[in-house]
């Protein structure tokens, strides 16, 4: 069958979510196209296999243009190339971000409207001190940290020390202000994917065809409406709409390719331009990372991950280095002058790598620049549909942007500096300069994401707050692209809300309290297919 009600571009986190909500609905039909494949690779299951997949078959393996504000350097951005997307592959934290940063949102996006559909889609399984505020009955399992590393907490006892004390209001707070352990994605020790909480359960029902291994070449509009996709032998028919959750490259580079968007932009592709809309593919923003690595004086339990010793504890009760998913804990602070929201985020790995990606002894406490300036922009390459996109986040250019870096690596040096770390280290592995103007060439060289692209499909620049591309019916965009400006928080919790919206939309429910719960445990889950048997995960397999 290629005729459908819906078509959904990309099953990342917010496409997982699109299949199941909207066929929770019997006599709809929804088509799932993703560019990846299944979700077996061995390492997806296991947390801290996070970092074999980067560079791995599951990865898109996309690189910026060169960056003049990072020392002319072309950066790596890895993105997950598989049913779940980057949550299939990512660091697995859950982050939902401070209540002010849904203002620039629009119309129904603020955090009074969106906190109920965060809390819908989450599950947490801990006690219910440390997962104060966040939800319990969704799909989505988040856990505690199963098997911390000791010097975890340490890092949070010397936040306090250096002024940064716990975040008051828990995890799932409005305001993160503060340093707490992460809530991960994760259950009984494995990773926990959309794939695991939306799709999967979902994979039996008639009305859901999911392709993969398929690239979609553009969307096709008949007069003024998207009616379909076409791929490359053949053509994919939405009766009613057509949703585009390939992410923050993927769904501008689409809607380029199919002629929508400022005529410049879309040349390259060879389409013709049917909807001049010029802020496509334009507010590209990203989280920026430097990381800070200190060498340790005694040996960590992080140095031989990939031996036997460990996949074997891991494999027999899912405990070990295994489980860590690197970021165990992070810490929300202001470096700027008077009261406000944070604007950078300190990430604690309880691991270190030298210069030439080596292993050592140590720990990394990471700088994130929450709140960038600097914007850029995605547009095809060329008109080949599976070429990379030509992507260049002007990272740096703002100048405030250093600034502000610079602020947090002195916040970051305090934190390490404290009583609680100071005894555990012996100082960095590659020195920063301790001058103002050495550290902001420092931080130029160093550079790098943290993985958060986002403000490409801004709302209100591209989509409406309903999500509908304007000046295009029957064509919607659901996915970190239409997030209008960076969170202070993470972009994998951001995109499962904005689906789950966006499901709703299509539905027409605007009370999360009425809609019906997917199933989620019992001896009827996951138990019938109508895909491959190697996409079940069994614990012999995983094992």
């Amino acid at each position: 069958m290629d005729e459908f009600d819906y078509v959904v571009v990309g099953a990342g986190s917010a496409g997982c979510v699109l299949a199941a909500r909207l066929s929770e609905d019997a006599d709809v039909a929804v088509a799932v196209v993703e560019a990846g494949g299944p979700d077996d690779h061995p390492d997806v299951a296991v947390p801290l296999g996070a970092l074999e997949l980067i560079g791995s078959e599951l990865d898109w393996n996309l690189t910026t243009v060169a960056q003049p504000g990072a020392a002319g350097r072309a950066l790596a951005w890895p993105r997950g190339r598989v049913l779940g997307g980057c949550s299939s592959t990512n660091f697995q934290m859950w982050v939902p971000g401070h209540a002010d940063d849904f203002a620039a949102w629009g119309e129904g996006w603020s955090w009074a409207e969106v906190e109920p559909w965060f809390r819908r889609a989450e599950g947490w399984a801990g006690a219910a001190a440390e997962g104060e505020g966040l939800g319990t009955g969704g799909p989505l399992r988040l856990s505690p940290q199963r098997d911390p590393d000791p010097s975890t907490a340490r890092f949070l006892s010397a936040c306090a020390e250096a002024g940064v004390g716990p975040a008051s209001g828990g995890a799932g707070s409005p305001d993160n202000s503060g340093c707490a352990m992460v809530a991960v994605t994760q259950h009984g020790g494995r990773r926990w994917s959309a794939v695991d909480g939306y799709l999967r359960p979902a994979l039996d029902r008639p009305g859901l065809s999911v392709f993969t291994g398929t690239t979609v070449h553009r969307v096709l509009i008949e007069d003024g409406r998207a009616t379909g996709v076409r791929l490359a032998d053949r053509t994919l028919r939405a009766r009613r709409e057509v949703i585009l959750s390939a992410g923050a490259v993927g769904s501008p580079d689409l809607l380029l390719r199919s002629g929508i968007g400022a005529p410049d932009a879309v040349r390259p592709s060879g389409a013709d331009v049917v909807v001049a809309l010029p802020e496509v593919g334009r507010g590209l923003q990203d989280h920026l990372i430097l990381d800070l690595a200190v060498h340790a004086w005694d040996a960590t339990r992080f140095l031989d991950t990939g031996g036997e010793a460990a996949r074997r504890r891991w494999a027999r009760d899912r405990t070990g280095p295994l489980t860590s998913n690197i970021g165990e804990a992070v810490a929300f602070a202001r470096t700027g002058a008077g009261p406000g929201p944070p604007d950078v985020e300190l990430i604690w790995s309880p691991m270190a790598f030298a210069d030439d990606g080596t292993p050592v002894p140590g720990y990394t406490l990471g700088v994130v620049l929450l709140r960038p300036a600097s914007r850029g922009t995605v547009a095809p390459s060329g008109p080949d549909p599976a070429a990379a996109p030509r992507i260049d986040p002007g990272y740096l250019t703002d100048p405030a942007d250093v600034h502000t870096l610079v602020a947090g690596v002195r916040l970051a040096e305090r934190v390490l500096a404290a009583p609680a770390l100071r005894r555990l280290h012996d100082g960095p592995v590659a020195p920063w300069p301790a001058a103002d103007d050495g550290l902001a060439c420092y931080v130029r060289d160093r550079v790098q994401t943290v993985f958060h692209p986002v403000g490409t499909c801004g709302i209100g620049a591209v989509v409406d707050p309903m999500l509908r591309v304007r000046g295009v019916a029957g064509l919607r965009v659901a996915d970190a692209s239409v997030i209008p400006v960076a969170p202070r928080g993470h972009t994998h919790a951001h995109a499962v809300l904005v689906a789950e919206r966006c499901a709703a939309f299509l539905r027409g429910v605007s009370d999360h309290r009425t809609t019906s719960e997917l199933p989620r445990s019992g001896p009827d889950y996951g138990r019938s297919w109508n895909l491959p048997k190697r996409w079940r995960k069994s614990d012999e397999y995983l094992c």
